[in-house]
């Protein structure tokens, strides 16, 4: 699986539900987007990494949505006084115990896959195994307009997280990406799939970073593994988050059949087998079958781990039925 975020992270959970319940000799290797990565008081920082880490392993805060469960702000509260933190973005306690064990190792030569791997082992993952897209750092800043009429960049996590995506994209930069490479562990998981499933994480900043390292759209390519796509978009609105202003900065509409045409037909030069639309999207479906796109409407909607499974195993299926078929 290609995932980023919370919307992935839920996915990723319905997926390893589905898998208990009826492809018990299933494992699940995901691969994670890592352009929201940044350094922050002099720590590195995986927002999309840690999202999955700590869902999958139990420990997420369900109610907000992100961090450790059972949270004290204690730390970040006197790294805000001696400003060294801004007030818009907060580290948890037990978060940072994270962050510090990853900056350690990183510092003493780790690559992030050893890092990932590492912190994995300290969870019961239930048979998932997490993959950065990329031991290189590619670190994605906006460009917005300025006040005096120029224009000026931020951090995606200032952006996101600051100020809501409310300031609009004029575009995304993700820098160090020329230099980047899929990792190693990426690959292997790719060459190896039976179903290689698009998460309904963001299609421009998550999924759209992890195919642009250079190398990981031709390894996606070059699968034998169908390649099944899901709407991360519900009657012209984002499920989870702001994609929506993220697909306006690149002139795509916010809408269930754009996003599958900005993925494309693998039967062109695109990346999709088949694609999953929400039943409110149905009108979509023939369009995208005559471009080549195998397209089925089931509900999307994850309200908890049995329609997360649910919609998990409808993928499964789409990409296993054309698997036999070929």
């Amino acid at each position: 699986m290609l995932a980023g975020g919370v919307g992935g992270a839920r996915f990723v959970r319905g997926l390893r539900e589905a898998v208990r319940w009826w492809h018990p000799d299933a494992a699940i290797d995901v691969v994670v987007n890592t352009g929201d990565d940044w350094w922050l008081g002099g720590l590195r920082i995986t927002p999309d990494l840690d999202s999955l880490l700590y869902t999958l392993a139990g420990q997420n805060d369900e109610q907000r949505g992100w961090g450790r469960v059972g949270e004290s702000e204690r730390v970040a509260a006197e790294l805000q006084a001696y400003g060294v933190t801004p007030e818009w973005f907060t580290l948890g306690d037990l978060d940072l115990g994270t962050h510090i064990a990853r900056t350690a190792w990183l510092r003493s030569g780790a690559s992030l896959s050893e890092v990932v791997a590492r912190l994995q082992q300290r969870w019961d993952l239930g048979g998932v195994r997490l993959h950065p897209a990329t031991d290189d750092e590619v670190d994605t800043h906006v460009w917005v307009a300025s006040d005096a009429g120029g224009e000026h960049d931020l951090h995606f996590q200032e952006w996101w997280t600051r100020y809501r995506a409310q300031l609009p994209a004029l575009r995304f930069e993700q820098r160090g990406l020329a230099a980047a490479r899929p990792s190693a562990g990426a690959l292997a998981a790719l060459e190896a799939a039976d179903v290689v499933i698009i998460a309904p994480s963001n299609p421009v900043v998550s999924i759209g970073t992890i195919v642009s390292i250079p190398g990981m759209r031709d390894a996606l390519r070059a699968v034998t593994a169908p390649i099944v796509g899901v709407s991360p978009i519900i009657a012209g609105a984002a499920v989870r988050g702001m994609a929506d202003a993220c697909l306006a900065a690149i002139g795509v509409a916010t809408d269930a059949g754009a996003v599958a045409r900005l993925y494309g037909p693998r039967s062109g030069v695109g990346l999709l087998d088949a694609w999953l639309v929400d039943e409110a999207d149905a009108g979509v479906v023939d369009g995208l079958r005559a471009d080549g796109i195998a397209t089925d409407a089931v509900p999307l909607w994850m309200r908890d781990l049995d329609s997360a499974a649910a919609l998990a195993e409808a993928a499964l299926q789409a990409g296993l039925a054309r698997r036999s078929a070929s």
